[in-house]
């Protein structure tokens, strides 16, 4: 038995023993013994509650665990190859082991702590490092809390990104303390939040972070409960059929050399590669099989499909005579997510980092490169996650002179032929000869991070029903073309995982999504309104955005601020704390003689407003649903709205826009929510 720290005191020691139902197509009834992945040393166990342990084994043969804080219990494997057993844990304490003996095995999980987990989830917010995605984006003071992360008590679980079409008993991670080795790569907003969890309550942290940037709220839903939408029928069925298909594709990509990235860190992570540079960035290399694609767009808005990995692209272009050994700027726009970039075969500029995905790529072109009238253009591209490859506007495409009006549009046709295909942390290099990518099996859906059910099968199934005190969660920017459909859907979602972990309804809390640019055909504040109204759902919180985002990047720096605001919910909410954790909300208006009245939650000591009577992000309109800017005067927990050109006004809007500035706080220095009073188109 290991040492137990002052957290820890006795209980009575109880295990309770259940068998579990894993899918079919996931068993092998003669499996040799197997934990699930969750179960390894350095873990975080939920303090005080009945903790699952399972995996598999052969059948018949006896399963016994023993932990060092005394609970103990046996049970034998079933006739599916499956076990569980549930464990009483004491209070926060530790470092303990864990023994689990199978047949003539014996597997002992060393320096185990006790304390408070909590998974982490969502699309690329989530998931953003804490040392960033330079040069575009990064974390607000990410060095200075790199340095001073050395927290063996919080700890980290991190579900390597993965998406199946049937729910799977595995996932790739696993546990390790918080150190400036292993800091820089997890989640920023988990760390923070984790942080400041740690720092008030005194107990071990344990933080599972499972998500993938630039994802769907569909691709998180497990099939049964996405099923009671209209209109997934048919997907649905789509991604039954094709279970056997992802199986195919998998055995394909086996065939071909593999490029482990697991083991490439940091800034460094995609530099050094190859694939085949010298080959197909020569200017005599013959690309007339490749395929042709008109730039600028998203690959997969073509016949490439759902597809993350590598790309080359080359375009021949004929430039004035006058332009030889002249020095030229090339420019392509943005490129998502990696470039290296070639002109007559030599290499005139590159991104390698993870953030470079809205930057454009203006490239000098050296004048002795320009030795003829024939200039071949070749371009590299690596996509990891989402949408990939050369978009933006076309008008931002185009080679000219240094300093010269003169210019040739490059938007149009240019050949391209995919050479490698990136897949759970592994790129499977087929190259560019024989178009090997149109040989890759076809299946009747494409199956992808962004698939419904996709990453629930394969990245929240296998957590399942590890315990958990609750989930936080950042997701919401990829579902702003429907926020309709997502005040459905996230609901949805949150029973959907309380029902599949079992602990009732444990704490949810999310982030309202920060103000962006989506650009004038998306309504984001219609997304975050769908969020706003899931705080009705039962035991949920919001922390809100609107002063920390920038209006240039849909990832905001100050993750500190997230992580601590998602924090004050649970400190209050969930461990009973005395800590202001909201910001106003909207609660009631009313016409009055001088305007419109509006009273707030969470503004009991009064309302701070930044701005002024005017430039203060409050609209106000009549009858004629046309919204005027208007006149904020602060009374209490009120305040009253006008206008004089709107002498019977009829409705107030705030921050209301994709691009809002946050100007009503607290006087605990939250900010409030958007909203609006009315309900018009």
């Amino acid at each position: 038995m290991s040492n137990q720290s002052s957290w820890h005191r006795a209980v009575a020691p109880v295990i309770t023993l259940v068998l579990s139902i894993f899918p079919a197509t996931a068993i092998s009834q003669q499996a040799l013994f197997q934990i699930a992945p969750l179960f390894t040393d350095t873990m975080v166990l939920q303090q005080q509650s009945t903790s699952p342990i399972w995996g598999r084994g052969t059948p018949g043969t006896m399963i016994k665990v023993q932990a060092s804080w005394g609970a103990s219990g046996s049970i034998h494997v079933g006739s599916d190859s499956t076990w569980m057993l549930k464990v009483r844990t004491p209070k926060a304490g530790g470092p303990y082991e864990v023994s689990i003996l199978h047949d003539d095995t014996t597997l002992v999980l060393k320096n185990v702590l006790v304390g408070e987990v909590w998974l982490c989830s969502g699309q690329s917010n989530m998931e953003m490092p804490l040392a960033g995605w330079p040069p575009s984006d990064t974390v607000l003071n990410s060095a200075q809390e790199i340095e001073h992360s050395n927290l063996p008590n919080v700890r980290f679980f991190a579900v390597s990104r993965a998406f199946s079409a049937v729910p799977e008993f595995a996932c790739e991670g696993t546990w390790t303390e918080s150190s400036p080795a292993t800091s820089r790569d997890f989640s920023a907003t988990a760390y923070f939040f984790g942080k400041k969890l740690y720092e008030t309550l005194h107990v071990p942290i344990g933080l599972i972070r499972s998500s993938w940037g630039g994802t769907r709220i569909e691709s998180w839903i497990d099939a049964h409960y996405l099923s009671q939408i209209p209109g997934y029928d048919t997907t649905l069925q789509q991604i039954r059929s094709c279970a056997d298909g992802q199986q195919r594709i998998l055995s394909w990509l086996h065939q071909y050399p593999v490029i482990d990235m697991r083991s490439r860190k940091g800034e460094a992570r995609w530099t050094g590669l190859s694939f085949q540079d010298t080959e197909c960035a020569n200017r005599s290399y013959n690309d007339s099989s490749w395929l042709g694609m008109k730039l600028p767009i998203y690959w997969e808005r073509t016949s490439v499909g759902e597809f993350d990995g590598v790309v080359w692209f080359r375009k021949q272009v004929t430039v004035p005579a006058s332009w030889i050994r002249k020095a030229l700027v090339l420019e392509l726009g943005p490129v998502d997510d990696i470039d290296v970039t070639y002109i007559n075969g030599v290499k005139v500029g590159s991104h390698d980092g993870e953030g470079a995905w809205q930057e454009k790529r203006v490239y000098d072109v050296p004048a002795e490169l320009i030795d003829s009238t024939v200039v071949q253009i070749a371009v590299r591209v690596i996509d990891y996650q989402g949408g990939g490859g050369i978009w933006g506007d076309p008008k931002t495409m185009s080679l000219h002179p240094k300093e010269s009006a003169e210019s040739i549009p490059l938007a149009g046709n240019w050949r391209y032929v995919p050479v490698a295909e990136y897949l759970s942390n592994t790129l499977y290099v087929f190259g560019p000869n024989g178009q090997q990518y149109e040989t890759r099996p076809h299946l009747t859906i494409d199956l992808s991070a962004n698939t419904p059910t996709a990453l629930y099968n394969a990245m929240v199934s296998p957590l399942v029903p590890y315990s958990i005190r609750g989930v936080i969660w950042y997701q919401g920017e990829s579902n702003t073309d429907n926020p309709k459909l997502y005040r459905q859907l996230f609901p949805l979602l949150i029973e959907n995982w309380r029902n599949e972990f079992k602990i009732g309804e444990f704490p949810f809390y999310y982030v309202q999504i920060a103000p962006w640019n989506y650009g004038p055909s998306s309504h984001s504040e219609l997304l975050r309104e769908a969020q706003t109204a899931t705080l009705d759902v039962k035991n949920t919180g919001m922390a809100v955005l609107l002063d920390v985002g920038n209006h240039a990047n849909i990832h905001p720096a100050n993750k500190p601020a997230v992580g601590e605001r998602l924090a004050l919910w649970a400190l209050a909410k969930t461990y009973r704390k005395n800590v202001a954790y909201s910001g106003p909300m909207f609660k009631s208006a009313r016409i009055v003689k001088e305007g419109i009245e509006v009273s707030f939650q969470y503004a009991d000591k009064g309302l701070v407003l930044i701005g002024g009577t005017r430039g203060n992000a409050f609209q106000i309109a009549g009858a004629d649903r046309v919204f005027r800017s208007a006149n904020v005067a602060v009374r209490g927990s009120k305040l009253l709205v006008s206008n004089p050109d709107v002498p019977m006004p009829e409705a107030v809007r705030y921050a209301f826009s994709n691009t809002p500035d946050a100007t009503l706080f607290n006087t605990d220095g939250l900010p409030a929510s958007s909203f609006r009073t009315d309900d018009w188109k």
